[in-house]
């Protein structure tokens, strides 16, 4: 059976309306939406799904601490868009927004197969390091 998708991520945060915000200012408009708030396994608490394409997000509140990049756990997300002017509209929201953008709209992997991979990186309001990238050699999945 081939691989078919991630049909979700669910991400523990600080502060669930906080992080609902910024995940929306930066990819609603590459088409996210909001799908679902539910209660969690737990029933302690709710847990709300946001959908991107075919896949889902899921922000829901932590029990504490805080999360730290490069350690254990996960290193960022990537969202793609369908178009170079995309990512810079991305950026400069985040820009605007006064987030801690990591590094701006460039082209990587220019020295291996990934000739048109063009992606900023910025930090969610908990630390994670999300991408947004136009990746030309995906665009047909």
């Amino acid at each position: 059976m081939p691989a078919r998708k991630i049909q979700h991520v669910d991400l523990a945060v600080a502060d669930v309306e906080r992080s609902l915000g910024f995940y929306r200012m930066l990819l609603e408009p590459l088409g996210l939406t909001e799908y679902d708030r539910a209660p969690t396994y737990r029933g302690t608490e709710e847990v709300i799904y946001l959908r991107f394409g075919r896949s889902f997000l899921g922000l829901r509140p932590a029990d504490g601490g805080s999360y730290r990049h490069y350690e254990v756990g996960l290193e960022h997300l990537a969202f793609q868009a369908d178009t170079r002017e995309e990512v810079d509209q991305a950026h400069m929201r985040c820009v605007s927004a006064g987030m801690t953008v990591e590094s701006p709209p460039e082209e990587h992997y220019t020295q291996s197969v990934k000739e048109d991979y063009y992606a900023f990186f910025v930090f969610d309001p908990d630390g994670i390091r999300v991408e947004v990238v136009c990746d030309r050699m995906d665009m047909d999945d």
